[in-house]
């Protein structure tokens, strides 16, 4: 998995590409790390390139949400695939995570 960050007009979009799983979501999750966002932090998690997450990718999301939030800032989604949009469904995260 690769996954890279952008900052602009105090918005970070991280762009993530291949699976999100146990073995490969170390890079997401430093990647979402407070100290690594701007001040409030407020992200974007591009995932047009990742056809497949597991419980891993959704924990990974849920943990970042729930750092960020008290920090005045916000997590949102774009372009998710519609296989990780389907599990995202399931377990109820889009009413968690726009």
């Amino acid at each position: 998995m690769e996954v890279t960050s952008t900052a602009a007009d105090g918005v970070t979009v991280v762009r993530v590409a291949g699976e999100i799983d146990h073995n490969s979501a170390g890079p997401l999750i430093h990647a979402l790390g407070l100290g690594e966002l701007g001040v409030p932090p407020r992200v974007v998690v591009d995932l047009r390139q990742v056809p497949f997450m597991d419980s891993s990718g959704i924990n990974v999301l849920l943990g970042a949400h729930r750092d960020i939030a008290p920090a005045g800032g916000w997590l949102r989604l774009a372009d998710v695939q519609p296989s990780v949009l389907r599990t995202l469904e399931l377990v109820g995260v889009q009413q968690i995570l726009p």
